[in-house]
């Protein structure tokens, strides 16, 4: 429209306006308002709404923070609240510092008081082990090779990226490791971080391939099983109950993945995923499972990394694998709230 104006040397003003209808609603009554969007700059010359603003101010430079953060007051020493919405959920926010704002806790109880009770719960103390310089693949290969054969257990809670690598670097290290007891995969519960595959497997399927041909005896802990080790209200409070800063912090870790998990999948509760690895290592009676062959897929477009476990066993390919299909929650939930309450 400014085009065409100028063109024809019209002496036309012209703002930009983006207009919608809205209902607002008290208890009492409702009201029919028009909601009009202007351009600060152009919107005088055009019009007399400018003149019509009785309080607030034009956003000339739209701060999406600014107008998503809602002020709850200030703490005993003056620091300003806010509570803001995040991915995750609501949270509030204290200079630095944050807390995020429970699922069960009302709009209208989120007082500054409360607020505050969140940001003064337990955090995680910072890491005193400095950042190593040595790569991690020249540290397990280091630490295979001071040991004897078959006496080192390898715990792998993310993709198999640096064992695999370490496997080609140093095949002579292969005979140093007893077992592999690994999360990840999934046969049942299907895939994680695509309709096939499971995160931890699908990063580097490659890696995943090298390790499962290796020879070594492995245990998986897949979703089918880490998917029974559910976070219930109930056990959650018996983290809180230890009375312990390690309880609370856990109590508050698995509360926050709570509400994600449980919007995503639609359980009772967030998995625990890597404690299956670590309870299986304390308690292997608690996990059930068949000893199969698991193969993993690198050339499908449409199941890259997928475990393709033969759970029925219809092939004849060598088991290489125990991969765990059930779990003993309550004893597991009872073993880690045991083992915590040492710390």
């Amino acid at each position: 429209m400014r085009a065409v104006c100028s063109a024809q040397r019209a002496q036309v003003k012209v703002a930009a306006r983006a207009s919608a209808f809205a209902l607002l609603s008290s208890a009492e009554r409702s009201y029919g308002v028009q909601l009009v969007g202007v351009e600060p700059a152009r919107e005088p010359g055009v019009s007399s709404i400018p003149g019509l603003l009785v309080s607030g101010r034009y956003l000339d430079d739209i701060d999406a923070a600014e107008i998503n953060t809602f002020p709850l007051g200030n703490d005993p020493d003056g620091n300003e609240i806010v509570a803001k919405p995040g991915k995750y959920g609501p949270y509030v926010k204290r200079g630095e510092d944050t807390a995020s704002v429970p699922d069960d806790l009302a709009p209208d109880e989120l007082t500054v008081e409360k607020a505050i009770e969140l940001l003064n719960a337990p955090k995680m103390d910072d890491p005193t082990m400095p950042l190593q310089a040595q790569h991690g693949v020249d540290f397990i290969i280091e630490t295979l090779r001071t040991h004897d054969a078959g006496t080192v257990t390898l715990c792998p809670l993310g993709p198999l990226t640096n064992i695999a690598t370490a496997f080609e670097k140093a095949p002579d290290i292969v005979d140093k490791v007893q077992e592999i007891v690994l999360m990840g995969g999934a046969y049942f519960e299907v895939g994680n971080i695509t309709p096939a595959a499971e995160f931890n497997i699908y990063v580097d399927p490659e890696a995943a391939k090298i390790v499962f041909a290796s020879g070594i005896p492995i245990v998986v802990m897949p979703l089918d099983v880490t998917h029974h080790a559910l976070t219930t209200h109930a056990r959650v409070d018996a983290f809180s109950a230890l009375g312990t800063k390690v309880g609370d912090m856990v109590a508050a870790w698995t509360n926050f993945f709570e509400r994600f998990d449980k919007e995503k999948y639609g359980s009772e509760g967030a998995p625990l995923h890597d404690p299956c690895v670590i309870a299986y290592l304390i308690q292997p009676d608690l996990f059930e499972g068949r000893h199969v062959n698991v193969e993993i897929e690198t050339q499908s477009d449409l199941t890259l990394g997928m475990t393709v476990a033969d759970w029925w066993r219809v092939t004849d390919r060598k088991p290489n694998a125990m991969f765990m299909g059930s779990l003993n929650a309550d004893g597991f939930f009872a073993l880690l709230t045991e083992r915590l309450a040492r710390l």
